[in-house]
């Protein structure tokens, strides 16, 4: 049994690369807790989609329903030859679409006015301001 004794140590070190660190300080950022700042920011996210998402759907649904109906009142005239009906639906369908821009105004003015001192509050904090 013939055994060397080694003189001194051996070290072996690998960093991660820069897109490594990167993927691993994401997923680490998902497990730490919020902290105040970011409930913050979260908050006002939340706030300024409060305020622009229902006159949002509310425009796109009158609108697209409005231009449905009237592309089925020109169908009615153009390929089956009711022209009465036809026309009728097709008003039906120009005075559902045509309040939306208003209505989407209106609402996201009147959402607005609610939500904005909250808003301007939350902002100036995180503005330092």
């Amino acid at each position: 049994m013939n055994e060397e004794k080694k003189e001194g140590f051996e070290y072996g070190y690998s960093a991660p690369t820069a897109g490594e660190r990167r993927e691993i300080e994401g997923i680490r950022s998902k497990y730490m807790p919020a902290d105040e700042r970011q409930q913050k920011l979260e908050r006002l996210k939340a706030l300024d989609r409060k305020v622009k998402r229902p006159a949002v759907l509310l425009a796109a649904v009158l609108g697209v329903c409005g231009v449905l109906l009237f592309g089925l009142g020109m169908c009615m005239v153009l390929e089956w030859a009711l022209y009465l009906w036809g026309s009728l639906v097709a008003l039906a369908g120009i005075a559902l679409a045509a309040p939306a821009a208003p209505l989407y105004r209106l609402v996201y003015g009147r959402r607005k006015k609610k939500y904005a001192e909250e808003i301007l509050r939350l902002s100036a904090e995180l503005l330092n301001e």
